[in-house]
């Protein structure tokens, strides 16, 4: 049995997202083709992600002296328990499936703070003297993210910096690659905007069939 760790860094739900209504297609499908596999949602909108501040710094910097978690301030042990925990979640699962929009040519704050709380050296990557090595090679991902433009090719295309840099961080941590499911030019072209998510919706719920 296999753990899909479905991340969602949406606001909306699926009748108001294109993005979200392609992943809620992808993870159904994911379900009836892969019965036994255990599917884990974490809505980054409604999960506690806390931001690398002051806070974390100071508790690190404890753990780092030799200092145990309980004599640590209330709010660093809170803030650094919740991130491992996260980064515990994140290296127990086989496969990710991301979904979010593009915001800005990115994605929304909150997954970069997600992304924060998940690099963690010994965990997802260690360093050695020839520099970091990931640790996470036998994984899966893929990111599915509706954009309102054409960004996969183009002009626009250098302008797209959410997917290249999720791409910059799983490599990081040793996956082999990250799949791109993109949604695209459904405000660009209004007009075709219902036939460019069923399309997409078509690929998600063929590519989970062997994902």
């Amino acid at each position: 049995m296999a753990t899909l760790l479905h991340i969602i860094a949406h606001p909306n739900n699926e009748t108001q997202s294109f993005s979200m209504a392609v992943g809620k297609a992808f993870v159904e499908a994911y379900r009836e083709a892969h019965p036994g596999d255990e599917v884990v949602r974490l809505d980054l909108y409604k999960a506690h992600i806390p931001h690398i501040d002051a806070d974390v710094f100071s508790g690190w910097g404890k753990l780092r002296s030799g200092s145990a978690m309980d004599q640590l301030s209330a709010e660093e042990k809170s803030k650094v328990t919740r991130l491992n925990e996260l980064t515990d979640q994140f290296v127990a699962a086989d496969k990710y499936v991301f979904v979010t929009p593009m915001w800005n040519f990115s994605y929304p704050p909150i997954m970069k703070a997600y992304i924060d709380s998940i690099c963690t050296a010994g965990k997802t990557f260690k360093y050695t003297p020839e520099g970091p090595v990931g640790l996470l090679p036998n994984k899966k991902a893929l990111h599915i993210q509706a954009r309102g433009g054409l960004y996969s090719e183009g002009p626009m295309a250098e302008l797209e910096a959410g997917h290249r840099h999720l791409t910059a961080i799983m490599k990081f941590f040793g996956l082999p690659g990250l799949e791109g499911l993109f949604i695209e030019g459904h405000n660009q072209f209004p007009d075709r905007a219902e036939s460019i998510k069923q399309e997409a919706i078509q690929k998600a719920v063929a590519l989970a069939k062997t994902f």
